[in-house]
């Protein structure tokens, strides 16, 4: 059941990073995309159309693929060498540390990487990865370098489901192909290909790899074009230049002596003889160890033998040495030239390399050449770009999904203060203006704020909501320092009306007794117990019973009984009926 869940969780991967870019949606509609593999900059699968390699080797190969594909790698090859034979070339080898070195750098808070989101939980899931599974402190400088160095460079990512990102490799850049288009139905497939790959594996697909590659050239892809390159012709012409200029300050450089050898009346036929003895005597002087008695002639290094020795005779005769002045080397400016085309493949300025007198004290390297920061800001934009990649197998590893697998954002620390600076001050220049024109009341704030911050209405109105909210911080923060009360804790004025009209409704609404029913033949009715006078009515019939006719005694009765039903009508809630009615029939 387990592998089951894992396999699903990888072909989850292998269908996110196979699609043309990584997609998500927020709550507000607004679409977050994430291009990680680069492919809104350049169209990697029109490769063929632009790759030189291939387009050298195809007028040979004809239409093999398999071919053309072992030519251009082994023309790539040749260039990994290339590289690596600069490498050990002192100022390319600066260059290169330089490059990682300002790509690096740590913030005023000690971080290498900032992590900006809303969610907490996902920035401290991104930082436990950094810092503490990938070591990016220490890891980020070679991994930099080595893109930098080839142009490209290969990780391999260990991912468990549930956990995430567990270690990252390296993959030999000799070694390791991308493959494009090998899925006919998705254009947008890729995966890599490891000869002797040192796992075992040998092909990987795209979410386990972490493909660092500088797109600067088309004819590179689908790789990477080293930041050396445009160096590379240069640096041989420099370097034959300088053994030439070697091979010249050794053999011509030095100044020579000329032997005039006086040879008297020796015949011709013996001056040769007679010119090796003195060669030999003057070139090699005989030694004898102490210890052992063995006889040397040892090389005596104060003779070169380029000295010349000419045998002189007659009037001109006697021994005679002069000197003879070395070759003076011309082609310095040549190398001036050559290594002032090195620097400017390299965009590194002089200054920052020791090469510029000019300069007083080492300034910051922003200082000298701005541009310089923005080449050092196109390798980051490629780093961050494969480490959001990092990041989001991580994330959707630990289960995060929808719109937080996205919603962050990596930057690296821009190495130039001179260019945030600018930044500064033109921000500044621009505030100044406005505090200027609107104190001299020549145009109203709405004015400044769109032609002069280009705001739009809706970003004005933001900007006085949190302008009016500022004043209120400031007020509170006032308060509390010179009267030690924070107004936002004190009770807000409210409507005395108001109040009342809520204690009203609180009473009547409120529980208890009962209210008491009909009071009618009680001591609270107005008219007391009998209201209608049933008693002394009965009375009265009683007394007058005896005198009265029959007739009379029956209607008497009668109306005597509708009061008594009347009242405990009444008494029973009735309704009040009039007495005339008492009569009727």
């Amino acid at each position: 059941m387990a592998e089951a869940q894992d396999s699903s969780f990888f072909q989850k991967l292998t269908k996110l990073f196979s699609s043309q870019a990584i997609v998500r949606v927020d709550k507000d509609g607004k679409r977050k995309v994430v291009d990680v593999e680069n492919r809104q900059e350049v169209d990697t699968n029109l490769r063929r159309v632009r790759d030189r390699y291939t387009k050298l080797q195809r007028s040979f190969y004809g239409d093999q693929t398999a071919a053309q594909s072992m030519a251009y790698h082994s023309v790539r090859r040749e260039l990994f060498r290339d590289y690596d034979a600069m490498d050990s070339d002192p100022i390319i080898s600066s260059a290169l540390d330089i490059y990682s070195d300002e790509c690096t750098l740590k913030n005023e808070f000690g971080e290498v990487i900032k992590i900006k989101t809303n969610n907490e939980n996902v920035k401290e899931i991104l930082e436990n990865l950094f810092y503490d599974v990938l070591n990016i402190e220490f890891n980020l400088w070679s991994w930099t370098r080595n893109m930098v160095k080839y142009g490209d460079f290969f990780l391999v990512q260990e991912i468990q489901p549930g956990v995430g990102v567990i270690n990252i490799k390296p993959l030999p850049i000799y070694e390791t192909e991308r493959l494009e288009n090998t899925d006919p139905n998705n254009a947008n497939y890729i995966k890599f290909k490891v000869n002797q790959d040192p796992n075992g594996k040998g092909e990987y697909e795209n979410y386990e790899i972490v493909h660092f590659r500088l797109l600067s050239d088309t004819n590179f892809l689908p790789y990477g074009k080293s930041m050396i390159e445009n160096a590379r012709r240069v640096w041989k012409q420099v370097s034959l230049m300088e053994d030439a200029m070697l091979i010249h300050r050794i053999m011509r450089a030095p100044d020579k002596r000329v032997f005039k050898i006086d040879i008297g009346n020796i015949p011709p036929q013996e001056v040769d003889n007679y010119m090796q003895k003195i060669i030999s005597k003057m070139k090699k002087t005989p030694f004898v160890d102490k210890n052992t008695g063995d006889y040397n002639l040892k090389y005596n290094i104060q003779n070169l033998t380029e000295d010349f020795y000419l045998p002189v005779r007659g009037g001109d005769s006697g021994t005679e040495i002069d000197s003879l002045g070395g070759l003076e080397y011309t082609a310095i400016d040549d190398i001036d030239y050559l290594k002032n085309k090195l620097f400017a493949a390299l965009k590194i300025p002089k200054a920052y390399l020791g090469y510029d007198e000019n300069v007083n004290g080492k300034a910051t390297l922003a200082a000298e050449d701005v541009r310089f920061a923005r080449t050092i800001e196109r390798i980051q934009r490629t780093l961050i770009s494969e480490l959001t990649k990092i990041a989001v197998t991580h994330l959707a590893a630990q289960g995060v999904k929808g719109m937080d697998m996205v919603d962050f954002e990596l930057s690296l620390v821009n190495p130039s203060t001179i260019y945030e600076q600018e930044k500064v001050n033109l921000w500044s220049e621009k505030v100044r203006l406005v505090s200027d024109i609107t104190d001299l009341n020549m145009i109203s704030k709405e004015w400044a704020y769109k032609n002069i911050f280009n705001m739009s209405d809706d970003e004005i109105a933001e900007q006085k909501t949190n302008i009016i909210n500022d004043l209120k911080d400031k007020f509170r923060y006032s308060s509390i320092e010179n009267d030690g009360t924070d107004p936002a804790l004190e009770a807000e004025p409210t409507d005395v009306e108001n109040e009342l009209d809520e204690l009203k409704s609180e009473l009547k609404n409120k529980g208890g007794r009962p209210k008491e029913g009909n009071t009618y033949g009680k001591d609270k009715h107005p008219y007391g117990r009998d209201p209608l006078g049933a008693k002394e009515n009965r009375k009265a019939l009683s007394k007058n019973e005896s005198s009265s006719s029959p007739m009379t005694n029956r209607l008497a009765k009668k109306y005597v009984n509708g009061i008594s039903s009347k009242r405990k009508l009444m008494s029973e809630g009735g309704d009040f009926l009039d007495d005339s009615n008492l009569l009727d029939d």
